[in-house]
């Protein structure tokens, strides 16, 4: 047995102890392991910030063990427009944990002969996988970045395996080769692009991790009905897929110049509405999808933070300060975006704190919507 193999071995005995790799999946993840499809350049956290290259020829062992691990690889950053002599700074392509993987696949519920579309092939594994089950045939895989694509290419021929692989934008789905049994997405969206539903075939099952500016982190499973609708439940929020690239969500630095902002007080933690519970970022994100978030730790290696908020030509921070119950409050520009925050984080704990799993999302030829228990109940 080679080491590869042991180590594919292992990683697969790990995740069916943990209820993650099912039976039906199992003989695919051995057919097609995951080194093959993890290229020769990754990327890991480099010192001081960013991303830095680790080769598979540097080091054959240390990047194979990279390789099984249960953690996402990076596996492209900047869109490629960084070498791999320099630092990266954004992510913009990688192949997903395993568990993660496998458990998408579960939720899709294929069966041999399924006609399946793919959003974003990246390296190719996870469409070798489905190639696997329901017939290489029967998976359409688009990927963006013709680079990618063609690598993914090569990994799938080498694997022995060849699906359609379209380069060209995901958010228009394929239709030449419509309509599909399943549709699954390995981009986060922020509206599910209606092309999926139109190329779906009623009673067929479109798989996408979704988000807001707020908060990426969500998986919704809808199923397509006989009128071209699609709705179903949000199924698990603690994921993170890069965004769709067509709809990235927007990265804004602090300003400099804090002038003119109004100020004021909270005793509402940033915590609360941001990081203590996926379920309440989840619902201030449904309710302010347009607002983006960050966190900003102070310079004096203390448990100081600033917490950020914009939209548009608007901001706001909350400084905390460590122990402290009340925390001041800047707001700058036409919307007051920390009382908007508030508001919603109240809107929740009214509506009895729900889960994740009680919002559902709607899509409709001309509108889509986020609904809380019922589609007849919008948020």
């Amino acid at each position: 047995m080679s080491d590869a193999e042991a180590l594919n071995r292992r990683l697969l005995d790990e995740m069916a102890a943990a209820d993650v790799l099912s039976d039906q999946w199992r003989p695919a993840f051995l057919a097609m392991p995951r080194h093959r499809f993890v290229p020769g350049v990754i990327w890991v956290d480099a010192e001081g910030g960013g991303f830095t290259a680790r080769r598979r020829d540097d080091d054959p062992a240390a990047w194979l063990e990279i390789a099984y691990t249960n953690d996402a690889i990076v596996t492209q950053v900047d869109d490629g427009a960084t070498p791999d002599t320099g630092t990266g700074r954004r992510v913009t392509s990688s192949i997903s944990a395993p568990s993660i993987v496998a458990a998408m696949l579960r939720r899709l519920e294929v069966e041999a002969g399924m006609r399946v579309l793919e959003i974003g092939t990246g390296t190719g594994w996870n469409a070798a996988l489905l190639a696997h089950v329901v017939g290489e045939q029967n998976v359409t895989t688009i990927e963006v970045d013709a680079v990618i694509a063609e690598r993914a290419r090569k990994a799938l021929a080498e694997a022995g395996v060849s699906p359609t692989v379209v380069t060209g934008d995901g958010a228009e789905g394929f239709q030449g080769n419509a309509p599909y049994d399943r549709v699954i997405a390995t981009a986060a969206v922020q509206h599910v692009p209606y092309s999926w539903v139109a190329q779906t075939r009623p009673g067929g099952i479109i798989l996408t991790p979704w988000g807001t500016a707020y908060d990426n982190g969500a998986l919704v499973l809808l199923t397509v009905d006989e009128h071209g609708a699609a709705h179903g439940r949000f199924v698990d929020n603690t994921v993170a897929f890069m965004w769709l690239r067509a709809q990235r969500a927007p990265r804004p630095d602090p300003p400099n110049d804090l002038a003119g902002a109004a100020e004021s007080t909270t005793t509402l933690h940033p915590d609360a509405v941001a990081w203590d519970d996926i379920s309440a970022s989840f619902a201030v994100g449904v309710r302010l999808p347009d607002v983006s978030k960050r966190f900003v730790d102070a310079d004096d290696g203390s448990d100081d933070f600033t917490f950020w908020a914009f939209s548009g030509p608007s901001w706001a921070c909350v400084d905390v300060t460590d122990g402290a119950s009340t925390h001041r409050v800047l707001q700058y520009g036409p919307r007051n975006l920390w009382d908007e925050i508030e508001a919603a984080y109240r809107w929740w704990e009214q509506n009895e704190r729900p889960l994740t799993g009680r919002f559902g999302l709607a899509v409709f030829p001309d509108r889509q919507y986020v609904y809380l228990d019922s589609l007849d109940n919008p948020v």
